[in-house]
């Protein structure tokens, strides 16, 4: 079972932040600052990514004794509908504004294992946003000492509920993750 714990700021654990330059390269960064959102960059504080923590239970553990594989993708899958929930954007929301995020693409590195009752901690932000899709940066460590167990980045592709096809992620959508205002319209 996922705790969230979203109040808390993340401490740094390696994430690469792509800064605009003149070669256009993704440069690593110990102090991330801004995120992409389409052509634009906008400054944002770290803490805008969410947390949760979780014990590795028996349902987890593979023949090999250590954490299946399967297990990780349904964790990056959890904490990103946790991340979804805690700023306000549930599944009765993404009816109403009539999209949704579907997976496109995971790509996930397993740098260490874990095993049945080591407590994991899990932290996933978006350091990009498109216009159709998004990626999620998912790192997941073991316990107190921080060992970084599991980098993970997933592709999103906005869709639409009723044609299935995908669509702009919408401006209310985009605030949400990243604590901006819209601006009214009126």
């Amino acid at each position: 079972m996922f705790l969230g714990d979203a109040t808390k700021p993340p401490t740094y654990l390696g994430a690469k932040t792509c800064r605009p330059s003149k070669h256009n390269s993704c440069t690593p960064d110990p102090y991330p600052s801004c995120r992409g959102i389409g052509l634009l960059q906008i400054a944002v504080s770290f803490d805008v990514a969410f947390r949760t923590s979780f014990v590795v239970t028996e349902k987890d553990i593979d023949d090999l004794e250590h954490t299946s594989n399967i297990a990780y993708v349904r964790w990056i899958q959890e904490i990103a509908s946790a991340h979804s929930e805690a700023v306000g954007l549930d599944l009765d929301t993404y009816r109403r504004v009539g999209g949704v995020f579907v997976v496109v693409r995971h790509e996930i590195d397993y740098l260490r294992p874990t095993v049945r009752g080591d407590l994991l901690i899990a932290r996933t932000w978006l350091p990009s946003v498109m216009a159709a899709k998004c990626i999620r940066a998912t790192e997941i460590v073991r316990g107190p000492e921080g060992t970084l167990v599991t980098r993970a980045q997933t592709t999103w592709g906005w869709i639409d509920l009723a044609s299935g096809r995908p669509r702009r992620i919408p401006a209310e959508v985009r605030a949400a993750f990243f604590n901006m205002e819209l601006a009214d319209a009126g």
